[in-house]
């Protein structure tokens, strides 16, 4: 098994001597070649197969799909932005048993279920079709994507994924004030459903109630990570160049170990999703608390890496190095869904009492 590889001595982070894929080669150099630029990181997508991109969590190579996540991030945070709603989608639709609707080149996808006050999406069975009616928040790049994930209440009151062509008239994206300077072209608005056909993906309450929905959640996870991998690399390059900057070095140090911790609890995570997958573990981790946990210590390391960018490398960096500014910029946005406090609260609320036995 592989694993995200930790940062070298030299600044550059030891990740070409790991196994790939002709897919995810394609997208790496795309996200390379386009960072911050979502219609040509779209358009590499659509040219390659869903299935040579990543590995599938659960099946004995989850720390080589982190590790791919966290290389893309580290080449660009858009382009990962861009990636992993797309991989998830197809890892959900693999668990659901439903790889026919996602092996086909040509489509984007993503995943749409985030709740908010006066956006709600119906689900009504007619004539053996499903219909989605309503207006979805939250929906990333809905108006550029060719299918999307979307959950939906039914009649009854339960909650339902399904699969959705995102087309008009059916699905329309509505106008979004989005002003971000993160993340700048991955807008995130609203989406208007009109009897769109759907394909119902897993039972009532499947998607959150399935372990790949804590996977996922530690992928995003890798993809924090290895956004702050080219921070850690200026700040190595400024300490080195200012052997005389006690201050500067303590916060490099700083940042290694939070870094470190962020890499181990991954990999460890990953790790433990294979062996309770495969039957190998003697007692299947709380997917909920494990993935709190490693999103809080990844969380943490970015807060770290950005105070340290903000510190040490100072305004001149932010304000004149365009990479760097645009960096930070998508870092804070995009571990803003890490939600601290209420996460915390959340992960307390699932502790065991041998949580913490060694």
């Amino acid at each position: 098994m592989t694993s995200i590889a930790p940062v070298r001595p030299s600044g550059t982070p030891d990740l070409t001597a790991e196994p790939s894929s002709p897919g995810f080669d394609r997208y790496l150099a795309a996200a390379r070649a386009w960072g911050g630029r979502v219609a040509p990181l779209l358009a590499a997508l659509r040219a390659i197969e869903p299935q040579t991109l990543l590995p599938l969590p659960g099946g004995g190579s989850t720390d080589e799909r982190f590790r791919r996540l966290a290389r893309i991030a580290e080449a660009d945070l858009t382009a990962a932005r861009v990636l992993e709603p797309h991989v998830d989608a197809v890892a959900i639709m693999a668990e659901a048993g439903r790889n026919d609707l996602s092996a086909a080149k040509g489509t984007t996808w993503g995943v749409f279920a985030a709740e908010a006050p006066g956006a709600a999406v119906q689900a009504v069975e007619d004539g053996g079709r499903w219909l989605l009616s309503g207006r979805k928040a939250w929906c990333s790049l809905g108006g550029e994507l060719s299918h999307g994930l979307v959950t939906a209440t039914t009649l009854d009151g339960a909650t339902r994924m399904f699969a959705v062509e995102l087309t008009p008239p059916a699905v329309r994206a509505e106008p979004a004030a989005w002003v971000a300077r993160g993340l700048a072209e991955v807008v995130s608005g609203p989406l208007r459903f009109d009897r769109a056909s759907a394909t119902p993906i897993g039972g009532a309450a499947w998607y959150l109630d399935r372990p790949g929905f804590r996977w996922g959640a530690i992928g995003v996870a890798a993809c924090w990570w290895g956004g702050c991998l080219p921070i850690a690399s200026a700040l190595r390059e400024r300490v080195r160049a200012r052997p005389q900057d006690a201050l500067g070095a303590a916060r490099l140090g700083e940042l290694h170990r939070a870094l470190e911790a962020g890499r181990l609890a991954v990999r460890d995570a990953a790790a433990r999703i294979d062996a309770a997958a495969d039957g190998r573990a003697d007692d299947a981790p709380d997917l909920a608390a494990l993935a709190h946990s490693v999103r809080g210590i990844v969380a943490d390391a970015v807060v770290v890496a950005l105070a340290a960018a903000r510190d040490v490398l100072g305004p001149a960096a932010l304000a004149f190095d365009e990479g760097l500014a645009r960096r930070c910029a998508d870092l804070e946005l995009y571990v803003s869904q890490y939600h601290r406090g209420r996460d915390d609260a959340s992960l307390a609320a699932h502790l065991g009492d041998g949580d913490l036995a060694w």
